[in-house]
């Protein structure tokens, strides 16, 4: 089936697309994660009869790291911890992304609840409605939930359509040999299982995803 692609703008004063292999003090990629972006998307608006497939991000401002610090006080701290301890992490500074993905409908539909089952048979191209609606919220500013860079605290000060003075940072180019695709393996209720894309290029300010997911139909 026909994929309908969607796209969308996102800016924002701090981003954190946490590379796992940096342990305990956690630096950022450069661009967000495959995963990373599909949850955006999904936050503008999400619908389980339907599959959002990343291509292509665009770096449209240059790239400045800065370190970070908070004090955290979750669950996670060790064992016999007293108070809060100090979390250093490596964070990108005044950042703006143009994302790109594609909308099919979803593979296996027998995991569908009856809401959704009912959307879908009664919609005769699904990838085409999603995108319709998509971009009516995306301009009118309505969220499913809050999107984020990265982490929940980084909110965007920008998300919409692409802006005319937006522009591509061509100058930047860089070479990473393993990136986190998803930490998930299909849905949410399946178990973690990280895998990763290797020998991923960022070109003159693009990064494309592997399609490796791509539904043929």
């Amino acid at each position: 089936m026909k994929p309908y692609q969607v796209t969308m703008e996102i800016a924002g004063s701090t981003a954190m697309w946490t590379r796992p292999d940096t342990g305990d003090c956690p630096v950022s990629y450069p661009a967000p994660t495959y995963s990373a972006v599909k949850g955006i998307f999904e936050s503008v608006l999400w619908g389980p009869a339907i599959e959002i497939v990343p291509f292509k991000v665009e770096i449209c401002k240059p790239l400045h790291f800065h370190s970070y610090a908070t004090n955290y006080n979750g669950p996670l701290r060790k064992s016999g911890t007293d108070g809060a301890y100090q979390f250093l992490a490596t964070v990108l500074t005044d950042v703006c992304y143009r994302l790109f993905a594609h909308a099919y409908p979803a593979r296996n539909k027998d995991v569908l609840d009856e809401k959704a089952q009912a959307w879908d048979r009664k919609t005769t191209s699904p990838g085409h409605a999603y995108a319709a609606m998509f971009e009516r919220r995306l301009k009118r500013g309505q969220w499913f939930v809050m999107p984020c860079l990265g982490w929940k605290e980084f909110t965007p000060s920008y998300v919409g359509p692409f802006r005319e003075e937006t522009a591509v940072q061509e100058d930047i180019n860089t070479f990473l040999p393993s990136m986190l695709r998803q930490v998930f393996n299909g849905s949410r209720e399946n178990p973690v299982k990280f895998s990763y894309d290797q020998n991923v290029k960022i070109e003159r300010g693009v990064l494309h995803y592997n399609l490796k997911e791509v539904i043929n139909d």
